[in-house]
């Protein structure tokens, strides 16, 4: 019963309505991120809030705006911007110029109607970004592009907009996922 994927269906070649820049956050002092620990245990996907994150990440704190990202290692970020999704629009999260480095930042790219819209309880929410260098070592600094929204229509009005009545991700700014508990 553990749902792993999601299913997204086109019909033609929806038109794109716009493009929007996500830039990193690094300007906290304290922690502007998490780096996965190597070699740390497996997650339950059934255990929602089970799991401590001190197990499986590592706090980040930038330097003057800056984050050196290591070769082959998995981050997580957060938006500078906050982002809202329109309720009849759905958007996916894209690679910029790959000429810029061998970094990706768009593994949960996907965002659904109603995230961070006022209409769904939820202005502010800032997007959460899964990075990972590759071959080489590649500098952040606080409000660089790393990646873009592309927005697209959606046929019809969701019956249910995103995290309505509370979710986790809605409202958000720095998190993990709701495996795991919050970091204390």
């Amino acid at each position: 019963g553990t749902r792993l994927n999601q299913l997204r269906l086109k019909r033609g070649e929806p038109p794109r309505l716009a493009t929007v820049s996500v830039g990193v956050d690094l300007e906290s002092e304290a922690v502007a991120g998490f780096r996965a620990r190597r070699h740390a245990g497996v997650v339950d996907m059934d255990r929602v809030g089970g799991h401590d994150p001190r197990d499986f990440w590592e706090p980040l704190a930038p330097r003057r705006g800056e984050l050196l990202l290591d070769p082959g290692e998995f981050y997580i970020l957060a938006s500078r911007e906050a982002v809202e999704i329109p309720v009849l629009q759905a958007a996916e999260m894209t690679p910029i110029d790959p000429s810029v480095g061998e970094f990706r930042v768009h593994y949960a790219g996907f965002f659904d109607p109603g995230f961070g819209a006022a209409e769904a309880g939820a202005a502010g929410s800032r997007g959460v970004l899964e990075v990972r260098s590759h071959e080489t070592p590649f500098l952040l600094e606080h409000g660089q592009t790393v990646a873009r929204l592309v927005f697209e229509p959606l046929t019809e009005r969701p019956s249910r907009l995103y995290g309505e009545g509370g979710g986790h991700y809605q409202k958000q700014g720095l998190k993990l996922s709701k495996h795991f508990r919050p970091w204390s």
